[in-house]
């Protein structure tokens, strides 16, 4: 089935349509107060979906999945949790939270180089030089956002980096970037109000017209853009993006960090009614030196980031309608190399996932004693996909039709993780 865009209309203008007939100028006040307040004060319980994306390829092997005693499992040592199960000693802050998250320990997956690996945990499809796949998060903002009328900030925000991108659903379920300050591009144009207002209305009439002319989707696409884009420049949501408000205590406990920051406005714009926010950390692409890395520098601001998320989305009874996910592209080879790193792995490895209504606290699957091969279940990209998308309530049969014709459901037809979900 197609699924047809929102339309939109600016508050203000449909309050002055309202106000052209004396007789409704009471009531079209009394609504625009209403629209505003709604605006404000988004609903609770919003369903919203939180990548931790690890770029680089985390080794799983040393975070989640240890093994202790083996010649491949390093220096680390397993520590106790308060969830079924044991993970790194240099995330003991993560450990306190391990009963609102779990871990798929038998992810098997078919790409090992970043490109294509990235492309594939981000859209539960292999590249294909014919079609450009919808990410997660565009779907997820293409299937939820559409209901919230009342957000004006984007459905679809990637903190600290880009993400992969809204392929045939085109620009409007795009990631809009800032970093991990919430900051992006000055919408002051520099010009009266007026002026802009001008230059807009004679921007929408020019792409109308062009519109009219069914002369192909681009010109759609942009005018959803811009009208998103005009109605950024006087939301009140965009205090959403503003990390500084929060107590400074706060933001010692996310770490003073590029990550630590992200993780702290992901919260921030879940709670506003983004229904989807991607945060990202670098640096995982361990081929030498791995060990001294984890300890010394990913593992401390890892631990301290994600605990803090899974932390505040419980106290501010978020956690039920937040699913939170941490992966990368693959894992690591459990053999270490000459260089004392490892290298690509996408045989058996591990994601964490929690929140929204998925099992928390367990270890779903399991490798064998020297984290070789996956004892039992696999699981791919696309069942994460799948796994996620119903915990946030999205109907698994929903088929999407790209620019060729043809028809892709949702999450590659992926598998329900069986005892995350």
């Amino acid at each position: 089935m197609n699924f047809k865009t929102p339309r939109g209309m600016n508050r203000r203008h449909f309050i002055s349509h309202l106000a052209g007939a004396s007789a409704f100028v009471g009531s079209a006040m009394a609504m625009g107060r209403t629209l505003e307040a709604n605006a404000r004060t988004l609903t609770k319980n919003r369903k919203a979906a939180i990548l931790l994306w690890m770029g680089g390829g985390p080794s799983s092997i040393d975070l989640w999945d240890l093994k202790p005693g083996s010649n491949t499992g390093g220096p680390f040592r397993p520590i106790a949790t308060n969830g079924d199960m044991e993970i790194c000693e240099h995330l003991p802050m993560m450990a306190k939270h391990m009963d609102k998250a779990s871990i798929v320990r038998c992810m098997s997956t078919r790409e090992a180089d970043h490109t294509r690996g990235r492309y594939y945990m981000h859209t539960g499809y292999v590249p294909n030089p014919n079609v450009i796949h919808p990410s997660l998060g565009a779907v997820v903002a293409h299937q939820l956002g559409t209901e919230r009328p009342e957000l004006e900030i984007p459905a679809f925000v990637s903190v600290g980096g880009d993400s992969e991108g809204p392929g045939f659903l085109g620009m409007a379920y795009s990631p809009f970037s800032v970093n991990s300050s919430g900051r992006i591009r000055n919408l002051n144009l520099g010009i009266s109000p007026d002026r802009v207002s001008s230059r807009i209305e004679a921007l929408r009439l020019m792409e109308t017209g062009f519109i009219n002319q069914n002369r192909g989707i681009a010109a759609a696409e942009h005018a959803k853009v811009v009208g998103k884009t005009v109605s950024l420049m006087s939301s009140a949501q965009m205090d959403a993006f503003k990390v500084e408000q929060e107590p400074s205590g706060v933001r010692e406990r996310y770490g003073d960090t590029n990550f630590g920051r992200g993780c702290l406005l992901a919260r921030r714009l879940a709670e506003a009614g983004v229904p989807f926010v991607e945060v990202n950390l670098g640096g995982w692409d361990n081929h030498q030196n791995i060990f001294n890395t984890l300890q010394n520098q990913k593992l401390p601001e890892l631990d301290r980031g994600m605990s803090a998320l899974f932390e505040d989305l419980a106290q501010r009874e978020m956690l039920d309608d937040t699913a939170v996910i941490w992966m990368g592209e693959f894992g690591r080879t459990p053999q270490i190399n000459g260089n004392t790193g490892r290298d690509h792995w996408a045989r058996s490895w591990s994601v964490v996932a929690g929140g929204a209504g998925m099992t928390p606290g367990v270890a779903i699957g399991q490798t064998n004693e020297d984290g070789t091969r996956i004892e039992g279940q696999t699981y791919s990209s696309e069942d994460l996909m799948a796994t996620v998308c119903k915990s946030l309530g999205i109907d698994l049969e929903t088929t999407f039709t790209s620019t060729s014709g043809r028809p892709m459901k949702i999450a590659n037809s992926g598998k329900l993780i069986k005892g995350l979900i």
